[in-house]
């Protein structure tokens, strides 16, 4: 189990570490006008680059292994239920991730940097309650 574990924490660390990096990739996209669909461009695909080969595959190893250690362990605590309503939060913070880089193919002025900004705090948000959750295990009474 303490491999599940270890596959888990690792998966983790790149999920968050390439969401927290994607938003400030894509406003950079974005201010500068960079057409992301043009092929020759290094920023379009290295954005596409981080969110397709990086942070989506991490993302499923991640939830994965966590299923995994949840099965092996069979753990039903207040803690873990509202880890697992954090995580899905971060699953949809991926998704609009997701979005704005394909909004960015569009030539539209919407504000997608402004949209960046709010995922990324919302990101941190996230993961601290995430980190906050699983190191404290708090007891229900604690929970909001």
């Amino acid at each position: 189990m303490i491999w599940f574990l270890a596959l888990h924490i690792i998966a983790l660390i790149f999920w968050c570490g390439t969401l927290l990096y994607l938003p400030a990739l894509i406003a950079g996209i974005h201010s500068r006008g960079i057409e992301i669909s043009e092929p020759e461009h290094k920023y379009g695909s290295v954005a596409r680059f981080v969110f397709t080969t990086i942070a989506t595959p991490a993302a499923l190893l991640a939830i994965m292994s966590g299923t995994v250690v949840f099965l092996l362990n069979r753990t039903t605590e207040v803690w873990l239920i509202a880890k697992l309503t954090l995580v899905a939060g971060l699953a949809v913070c991926h998704t609009l991730a997701g979005l704005l880089l394909l909004h960015t193919q569009e030539r539209t002025q919407k504000p997608i940097v402004r949209w960046c900004r709010m995922l990324n705090v919302g990101l941190w948000v996230l993961i601290g309650g995430i980190l906050w959750v699983v190191l404290a295990k708090p007891a229900e009474d604690m929970l909001p």
